[in-house]
């Protein structure tokens, strides 16, 4: 027989003394003769299974749920000829004291390794700050240079657009000057040719 609020109920002819064993239980003397028929015989079980827990049924299909499934568990775990302790409660069983000490030093030594997980979590992350502080200064380094160099670039290239610009007012006497140059070189050839 299976195990109370375990299972549906067993098929018919599967476990005949089950069946009308449970029959008994239930009150149901005339399926302990055997002489009814199976709808009747199943009819009978049903009524005894609901006096012990919920009856499901779904065509042929009957289901069993016991009640105090948990005590009856208990129950079937305990010796045989022990009665239940705390008279059909649940039984506690003693706690070992060296189980209880092993239990006190896993959790010391769980706690000492997460202590140290915690360190070493606390110490990369403050490399990985100090890091990304180091980074983020030398980028505002850099850019802080590269604004000083681009200023005074520019400073420069305006110094020598104004040197040229100054070079340039400064030149144009130049054509006439060479003007004046090619007229005296020409006039000292004249001279030459008159000479000769």
């Amino acid at each position: 027989m299976e195990e109370p609020g375990s299972a549906a109920a067993p098929p018919e002819g599967r476990d005949e003394r089950s069946l009308e064993a449970l029959s008994l239980a239930g009150g149901g003397g005339a399926a302990a003769a055997g002489r009814q028929l199976p709808e009747g015989r199943r009819a009978t079980l049903a009524s005894a299974l609901e006096l012990e827990g919920t009856v499901l049924r779904e065509g042929r299909l009957t289901q069993f749920v016991a009640n105090n499934l948990e005590r009856r568990i208990r129950l079937s775990g305990a010796p045989r000829g022990e009665p239940p302790a705390g008279g059909g409660g649940s039984s506690i069983p003693a706690i070992d004291p060296g189980a209880l000490q092993d239990v006190v030093a896993l959790a010391g030594q769980v706690a000492a390794q997460v202590d140290e997980l915690l360190r070493n979590v606390h110490c990369g992350l403050q490399a990985l700050t100090a890091l990304s502080v180091g980074c983020i200064q030398t980028y505002r380094d850099g850019v802080e240079s590269l604004g000083e160099a681009a200023d005074l670039s520019i400073r420069a290239m305006y110094a020598l657009v104004a040197r040229c610009e100054e070079l340039d007012r400064a030149m144009q006497p130049v054509p006439a000057l060479a003007k004046r140059i090619r007229d005296m070189k020409g006039t000292l050839e004249r001279l030459e040719g008159l000479c000769k």
